[in-house]
């Protein structure tokens, strides 16, 4: 008899110690889910406050390319045809994650961009170290020169003008220059965008420049390409920061419902299990009771 009682203590304590670690496990996780909801609650709100700020810088730099893309069309200019072609092309994300796959899919654009040019000179320009790090895996031949510090604050023309300048000092001539960033579309969405920017002797070669009034000056058409170039820059940036803190917000948005609903359902486990440890430590009690009678 005393025999088939200490065994079946044993199973009770056996099974009730298991029951106290589960519950434990559970406890830790599910207070672990607790402050990841917090985190991402809180960048969910960051960047909503952000967005606003964005839009704005966002719709300056359109009028900016806008009316410097008007002044081109009016003046026809047109790409010169070269026979020996060489190319830039200017990549643009930032440096912070978190933000679904706004990098991945800007690094794929240029990738697929890279194969259609094969063949030609092809460099290329990282702005931002999200899009460097995925181009240095495939294309670290063709990286010439990359930014980082891209995303902490709202692109300014000042920011534009500074990367514009440093990939002059590269002294290189190209004949094709193409800006790639993240087009804001909608609040949940975003498109991977080409830009094309003009060569000073495409400028200098446009048949209906001469209906502006410029200074009789030969410099003046390599200042207005690098004026375009800096325009182009700013543009994708500014865009580009707009599309990201969108994508964040809405990464978060969604990691934070993912949590809410971890939490219910771990709730409900804890309960559960805490139940079951309850019900068990009364049956322990009300065996031994009987036990004694």
């Amino acid at each position: 008899m005393f025999s088939r009682l200490s065994n079946s203590a044993a199973r009770s304590a056996t099974l009730q110690s298991r029951n106290y670690a589960t519950l434990r496990d559970i406890e830790t996780r599910l207070k672990s889910i607790k402050n990841i909801e917090k985190i991402t609650n809180t960048m969910k709100i960051v960047a909503s406050t952000r967005l606003g700020k964005a839009d704005r810088a966002k719709t300056t730099a359109r009028v900016y390319i806008a009316n410097d893309r008007e002044v081109y069309s009016h003046a026809e200019t047109a790409p010169v045809e070269a026979e020996q072609k060489s190319n830039l092309l200017i990549v643009m994300s930032s440096d912070k994650g978190l933000c679904g796959s706004i990098h991945s899919q800007i690094a794929k654009a240029a990738r697929l961009r890279t194969a259609e040019l094969q063949g030609q000179t092809v460099d290329i320009v990282a702005i931002g170290d999200k899009v460097k790090a995925q181009l240095n895996r495939t294309h670290s031949s063709n990286l010439v020169l990359a930014f980082n510090g891209i995303g902490k604050e709202t692109p300014t023309f000042s920011d534009a003008a500074l990367i514009s300048d440093e990939i002059l000092k590269l002294g290189k001539e190209y004949t094709n220059v193409e800006v790639f960033y993240n087009k804001f579309a909608t609040s949940v969405s975003f498109e991977p965008t080409k830009a094309s920017v003009y060569d000073a002797k495409s400028i200098e070669e446009s048949p209906a420049l001469s209906q502006y009034e410029l200074d009789q000056d030969a410099k003046v058409p390599e200042t207005l390409a690098e004026y375009s170039l800096a325009n182009a820059i700013y543009a994708g940036l500014a865009d580009g920061y707009a599309a990201e803190i969108s994508a964040r917000r809405n990464a978060m948005d969604n990691a934070s419902k993912n949590a809410g609903d971890m939490i219910s359902k771990y709730s409900i486990l804890y309960n559960r299990t805490r139940q079951a440890v309850i019900t068990n430590e009364l049956v322990d009690i009300i065996t031994g009771a009987s036990s004694l009678d």
